[in-house]
């Protein structure tokens, strides 16, 4: 399984955004993933994975699991560490 060594998280304070924070992942204190974002869509918060936008304006992933069982992981650990953020952010 995934061992996540570290969750940083940047809340984003913009009133009418769904974009609520951007986290940076570090695998095996060795390997990070930046800019992985926490949105709020109409069933709840949810994690992409970071992506960039091609010429004919689809987005793509960068960098992704290649499992289910792993983006949820993942997805969890991250609104987990979002949770905790707001927590001490009050």
């Amino acid at each position: 399984m995934l061992n996540i060594t570290d969750i940083r998280i940047r809340l984003i304070d913009k009133e009418d955004s769904k974009l609520k924070a951007v986290a940076s992942m570090t695998i095996e204190n060795c390997f990070v993933v930046h800019d992985i974002k926490v949105i709020e869509g109409n069933n709840g918060f949810f994690v992409p994975m970071p992506s960039r936008k091609t010429p004919d304006g689809l987005y793509k992933d960068i960098a992704h699991p290649i499992d289910t069982e792993t983006r949820n992981a993942i997805s969890e650990k991250i609104l987990e560490a979002y949770n905790k953020a707001l927590s001490e952010a009050e």
